[in-house]
């Protein structure tokens, strides 16, 4: 009897180190394949998601080009706002920028979700980079990172009518708004920033270092990893708190 006791408790040990194994391999994959992972401290699970390289929009860019894909960014938010289990997310942003329309539908789905959220740019957050780190609920910068904020480009063919200049200033002037909604910087001194000319060698705009950002009032907060990890986990914690407190 005894022996069969020890079998069963060997049986149950192998099979929740398989379990572990397998989940270890999960969370592997999904951080070579999204560059996402999803961890646990004490009763709360939060998610990162990293945004780096240059935003992937409806063309293929060349195999040598490190991408963030839309395709499998926006799943991965949907399903973050939908998981019980998800308390959070950190966004951590290292990029040069890309695809306007990709990037602004990121950060449209990252501003709309009910769960706490927050932003890191390390490196650089350029370009539609902006609007994607001022998307989170709460946003920081390293001291070191820059960020570039410049006129919207296209490349390839452009037709020299009235209506394309239209049509750049019409998505420019998304872009004004939403960081504009989604920060403490006017749309006004935004603008100025986006135009300077004199500080880009090759474009029109402004570059950023972290303190700059934040004193302009384009980003909240300087700091790093642990400051937002702290800011998360807190507003986590004060959500529970008034969901219980409304549930009573």
């Amino acid at each position: 009897m005894q022996e069969i006791q020890n079998s069963a408790a060997d049986q149950e040990e192998r099979e929740e180190e398989q379990t572990e194994r397998e989940e270890q391999q999960a969370e592997q994959q999904m951080i070579t394949s999204m560059g996402s992972v999803t961890v646990k401290k004490g009763e709360r699970t939060i998610h990162c998601l990293t945004i780096i390289g240059q935003i992937e929009g409806h063309y293929i860019l060349p195999p040598q080009n490190k991408t963030t894909k839309y395709e499998h960014v926006i799943p991965q938010l949907v399903a973050i706002e939908e998981h019980e289990d998800i308390d959070g997310l950190i966004v951590i942003l290292n990029t040069v920028g890309g695809d306007v329309e990709a990037g602004l539908a990121i950060a449209e789905l990252i501003a709309g979700m009910q769960k706490p959220t927050v932003s890191l740019v390390l490196g650089g957050g350029h370009s539609i980079g902006v609007p994607l780190a001022v998307a989170a609920k709460r946003s920081f910068i390293a001291p070191s990172a820059t960020m570039t904020v410049h006129p919207v480009r296209l490349n390839g063919l452009v037709l020299g009518v009235p209506q394309s200049f239209s049509y750049f200033e019409q998505m420019q002037d998304r872009i004004l708004k939403f960081v504009a909604q989604n920060s403490q910087i006017s749309k006004e001194r935004f603008r100025e920033l986006m135009m300077t000319t004199g500080e880009l060698a090759m474009d029109v705009g402004t570059v950023l270092d972290g303190e700059r950002a934040t004193k302009e009032g384009l980003i909240d907060q300087l700091g790093g990893l642990k400051d937002a990890m702290d800011w998360l986990y807190q507003e986590i914690e004060s959500r529970h708190q008034h969901e219980k407190q409304v549930a009573e």
